[in-house]
């Protein structure tokens, strides 16, 4: 029997017990971007629906801490791995932050 639930969820990754390729590849780069880019088309559609910049700027920004957890799951679990592909998903989830908090 698999443990579920958001706790579950959240608990393994920032405990390191979720394979670093599952974290970085599917959660980050896959599911990540694209909760982002729907977080981004929202907002650009309450944008052209002339409400509230607030309320745009909420939508945009909303996904901002679930961005810094990832990117702190996936350092966290890379100081585990080491090596040279550990320390290219390390830079990776910096830009990949960057990136999402910028655009």
């Amino acid at each position: 029997m698999l443990p579920e639930g958001v706790g579950y969820f959240f608990r393994s990754r920032w405990q390191g017990q979720v394979p670093l390729d599952r974290l970085f590849w599917r959660d980050l780069v896959l599911v990540g971007t694209a909760l982002n880019v729907a977080s981004l088309v929202a907002a650009i559609v309450l944008l052209g629906l002339k409400l509230p910049l607030t309320l745009v700027l909420a939508v945009h920004l909303a996904l901002v801490p679930y961005n810094i957890f990832l990117t702190f799951a996936v350092w966290r679990t890379t100081e585990k791995a080491r090596g040279a592909k550990a320390s290219l998903m390390t830079l990776g989830a910096t830009l990949w932050l960057i990136l999402t908090v910028v655009i």
